[in-house]
């Protein structure tokens, strides 16, 4: 009853591989313990993205192999993209670690564990895909989960060193995903948010460029399930088939998560991207007429090392005019191995959080406007929990908000039950936040109430 401790850093994709490990260290009889001090083995599942997850992934196995000395820790694990980039550097450079394992190599956790070698490597299997017979130990609260459709990447994005990482492009079958949420949803999830690192490439590699939109409608049949979420699109793949289908399936949230990188058509060029402010206002304009309502949530990079202040104000000008409901914004930082790492740096670090803060300070604006748009209306919403800072208020959210991301609707009165959906009325809306009471009414018209105040905005 071998006692394993686990700390998961990045996105929501490495996040499930977490859970895949933890389902199989259970299976094979490890105890898991959420302290730290207490476990025996400790695994540092890393990030490897930018530089700054880096830096985050280095300290948090620093402070992990500080448990092997003022803690019951004897063996330190590390995992993910980090080990994929820098396997022998961190090996040569980190006496403390005692083992890696790769994005590839998650199902062999408990065999890596078990291992005596500190070189020791499992047989990869480069075509490596979970699925809905891998075991999964959630981590998110009970009612919501992540459900990853995809893993790698066929695009070369200038920036980006995710195929190096993860691989090629390699698609679950809709069959197997639609299994998958059913046992998500047998074990109580009322919500699930699709994710892969271009989920509208969903199938392609396996000749089916429809699949995303027949996925939709199949977990639309889905018993049980309350709403999921598609986040990643890539906007050239965005097909008319799956906007029809995102508003034609009643489950499927009116939510596109669609990160665009900029809105300068030379910087997006230079990305490899692709695309400009007329072409992305114009592909927006159809997901609003397609899909009425739509939530729309989007990234952007700011410093890439073609960006001038011209470039930066055509940015921030197609965000001031775009109106998304959310954004997040990136400062650009090189990277081996990609395309852009030859165009060095030349936009300095004080220019760049200039500009971050900048898009943000718009930004904040323009989603204070959104959310008092809001106000008066009844949302269902997912309550899961106290707040961080007081157990005086509870937080949920709604379908025009996804985890870890979007902000919370803050519920400050009425039967507030933690774990369910129920029917909010909004009585403010703040930058990121909602504010809001439980109301009387049925689920279909807190539906009515939704579509209509979505309606009323488009």
């Amino acid at each position: 009853m071998t006692k394993v401790g686990f700390m998961s850093l990045g996105c929501p994709k490495n996040l499930v591989d977490s859970e895949v490990m933890l389902g199989h260290l259970r299976l094979k009889g490890f105890t898991i313990t959420a302290a730290p001090q207490e476990a025996e083995i400790l695994v540092v599942n890393t990030c490897g993205f930018i530089e700054s997850a880096k830096k985050e992934s280095i300290e948090a196995i620093l402070q992990a192999a500080a448990y092997k000395k003022d803690g019951a820790c004897r063996k330190l694990v590390v995992a993910g993209c980090m080990v994929e980039r820098y396997r022998d550097q961190l090996m040569a450079d980190m006496p403390e670690i005692d083992a890696c394992l790769g994005t590839r190599d998650i199902e062999h956790i408990a065999e890596v564990l078990g291992a005596s070698d500190r070189l020791f490597e499992p047989e990869r299997d480069p075509s490596y895909l979970y699925s809905e017979a891998s075991p999964r130990l959630l981590t998110t609260p009970k009612a919501s989960a992540y459900l990853k459709i995809s893993e790698g990447c066929d695009h070369a994005c200038a920036f980006c060193v995710i195929p190096a990482i993860r691989g090629p492009q390699r698609s679950r079958t809709v069959a197997s995903v639609v299994a998958e949420a059913r046992n998500l949803v047998a074990g109580g999830c009322l919500e699930l948010n699709l994710v892969g690192q271009d989920t509208t490439d969903f199938g392609r590699d396996l000749g089916d460029p429809d699949a995303l939109e027949k996925l939709v409608r199949a977990l639309g049949q889905v018993e049980g399930l309350k709403w999921f979420r598609i986040h990643y699109a890539y906007p050239n793949r965005l097909t008319d088939g799956l906007l029809h289908a995102m508003a034609e399936t009643e489950n499927c949230a009116r939510y596109l998560d669609m990160p665009l990188q900029h809105g300068d058509a030379g910087v997006l060029k230079a990305m490899a991207r692709g695309g400009g402010r007329k072409p992305f206002l114009k592909l927006l304009e159809k997901v609003r007429r397609i899909v009425p309502g739509a939530f729309i949530r989007s990234n952007f990079i700011v410093g890439f090392p073609s960006e001038d202040e011209a470039a930066f104000e055509e940015l921030r000008g197609f965000v001031e005019e775009a109106r998304f409901e959310h954004v997040g914004v990136f400062t650009y930082s090189p990277e081996e191995g990609t395309p852009a790492f030859a165009l060095g740096d030349p936009v300095p670090a004080r220019t760049k959080a200039s500009r971050k803060r900048r898009i943000m300070e718009l930004q904040q604006k323009i989603s204070r406007d959104n959310n008092r748009g809001l106000e008066g209306r009844i949302l269902e919403v997912l309550v899961e929990g106290t707040h961080e800072e007081t157990d005086l208020v509870f937080k949920g959210r709604h379908r025009g908000q996804a985890p870890e991301v979007d902000g919370n609707v803050l519920v400050v009165g009425g039967d507030v039950r933690v774990g369910e959906i129920q029917n909010v009325r909004i009585t403010k809306g703040h930058a990121y936040d909602l504010v809001g009471e439980v109301a009387e009414g049925g689920a279909e018209e807190a539906v009515r109430a939704y579509e209509a105040s979505r309606r009323g905005r488009s």
